[in-house]
């Protein structure tokens, strides 16, 4: 009986570390942060002097917003410290209306768009090396990490007979 309630322990541990802020902001908030990033970037570099240059500064500037707060609640979590601000900026503004978990989900959804954009305008073969290699680091990141707690739940739940 001892060894079960241990197991449930680790378990319980990490299922904790799933839910903490600095895993939450280095395997999703900071992956999420390079893609806007870099969508960002090569928008400024393949179409200067146009609407698009300014939309990609504003994604430049969105996405270092975002990743000081990501970094910002991850260090803050280190330390023990809770944060008294949102992952991100959309989150932040959503605070507003008491809906920050809505706001996240719609960035998560904003995201997820500037990653396709990125894959089906082409803008994929426009990063240079170092950044092609940000791009796979972030990738790689978040969905292990997403298949990880995916597996993890899978194993925990109770096997219906």
């Amino acid at each position: 009986m001892d060894s079960d309630n241990a197991i449930d322990q680790e378990a319980d541990a990490l299922q904790e570390m799933f839910l903490r802020p600095y895993f939450l902001s280095a395997t999703i908030g900071i992956p999420f942060c390079i893609f806007k990033l870099l969508f960002g970037v090569t928008a400024v570099r393949v179409i200067p002097g146009t609407a698009l240059d300014i939309i990609g500064w504003a994604v430049i500037l969105w996405a270092g917003v975002d990743l000081v707060m990501n970094t910002g609640r991850a260090i803050l979590d280190i330390l023990g410290m809770e944060a008294q601000f949102e992952y991100c900026t959309l989150a932040q503004f959503g605070r507003l209306f008491k809906r920050s978990l809505v706001f996240l989900a719609f960035d998560t959804l904003l995201t997820f768009c500037i990653i396709c954009a990125m894959l089906w305008s082409g803008w994929i073969t426009k990063l240079t090396l170092f950044e092609s290699w940000l791009w796979y680091a972030a990738t790689t990141l978040n969905l292990v990490s997403l298949s990880l707690v995916i597996l993890y739940n899978e194993i925990r739940r109770p096997v219906n007979m």
